[in-house]
């Protein structure tokens, strides 16, 4: 079997809400000499980069036409050494990330079993998620979708409480947030865990745009509403400025999702960085990476908890190798996306009491 062709499908989604990317998917499809076909998907979070990596997959096919496609291992070493100089984050894993899903996606097809059998098979019968309300809602909006997630079966739920606020308050441009933002921000997270109740589980994410002494402060007022993790409370960059923020805090700390290929979760690992990691299989290297990364951490007994901020085939690619992991924690979805999903993929996905639900399809 010899790989023919690779193309990157850039799609317009109607989501309810799509965190500013427009809605637009990247799917890969990889064609064979055989007549079968394998699908991953690269999604990013702007028009501009979904360009960036499309153009990057249209390149590699010169470099991949006539490989065999369950030669998994092989190719992702070829495209990622080949590109060695443009490092190893962005659109050069991105795409090496999409190929490698759509070339899982063939060999469970050739073998009749689905991914998770091909990876050790399952340890777990389903695959538990999180979810999230609508972002920029007020307090009596928080408590109605938080008690609406809980009562749909789901155990824990993750929010931004300050996305609503001014760029220059916000932290995006200066790294700190305002007095006012703050007493908004606790207002909000006080809503979600009153309409959530005691037991949900309560996820803030951050999005790395704060400086130290910001996010010590803001993790510290947020305490009272029993927070179940902090994710990216600083700029990824420096794992330094995440060492001094967790020296300083109680709460728990999620990294993970613009951490790309094994190598930059060493440190993390290594200098206890963290109480979760979240890679991202769409970004981080395909599941051929998100299964490394996965037993890196087991090691440590750190959870895995695969971020999801895109499409269908990232939930599925990421729900196969969870399915084979022992230290997985939950899986992120977007309730939201649910249904435009459905216009994207032949077979619906079985979301039920909070759980993913998998098939054993092949692929």
């Amino acid at each position: 079997m010899k790989i023919t062709k690779i193309t990157p499908w850039l799609l317009l989604a109607r989501a309810a809400y799509n965190f500013g990317r427009q809605g637009e998917y990247i799917f890969v499809e990889v064609q064979t000499d055989e007549g079968v076909t394998g699908w991953g998907e690269v999604t990013t979070t702007y028009p501009a980069a979904n360009r960036a990596v499309c153009a990057v997959i249209q390149q590699l096919l010169p470099m991949l036409k006539g490989d065999d496609p369950l030669h998994i291992e092989m190719i992702w070493n070829k495209i990622f050494r080949r590109f060695t100089y443009m490092g190893s984050r962005g659109a050069t894993t991105n795409a090496i990330s999409g190929i490698d899903i759509a070339l899982w996606d063939i060999r469970g097809k050739v073998l009749n079993q689905p991914i998770y059998n091909l990876l050790g098979g399952p340890v777990r019968e389903n695959i538990e998620l999180y979810t999230h309300p609508d972002p920029n809602i007020g307090p009596d909006e928080a408590k109605r979708q938080a008690k609406e997630i809980a009562d749909s079966g789901h155990t824990a739920m993750k929010f931004d409480p300050y996305p609503n606020m001014p760029e220059e308050s916000n932290g995006y441009l200066s790294g700190k947030m305002t007095s006012q933002g703050e007493g908004e921000g606790n207002e909000i997270t006080a809503a979600f865990r009153e309409g959530a109740g005691p037991d949900m589980e309560l996820l803030i994410d951050a999005h790395g745009r704060f400086d130290v002494p910001t996010a010590v402060r803001l993790s510290r007022s947020v305490a009272p509403s029993n927070i179940h993790w902090w994710e990216e409370p600083v700029p990824v960059e420096s794992t330094h400025a995440l060492k001094n923020v967790r020296d300083q805090i109680d709460l728990p700390i999620s990294v993970g999702e613009r951490l790309h290929t094994r190598w930059e979760f060493v440190a993390v690992l290594e200098q206890d960085l963290t109480d979760f990691l979240m890679p991202d299989v769409t970004w981080t290297g395909g599941i051929s990476e998100l299964k490394k990364i996965s037993t890196m951490a087991e090691a440590y007994y750190v959870p895995i908890s695969p971020h999801d901020a895109s499409g269908p085939i990232n939930v599925l690619a990421g729900a196969q190798v969870m399915m084979t992991v022992p230290n997985f924690y939950k899986l992120e979805t977007a309730r939201h996306r649910l249904v435009a999903y459905d216009n994207f993929i032949q077979t619906p996905l079985d979301v039920r009491d909070g759980k993913l639900h998998m098939s054993d399809a092949p692929g």
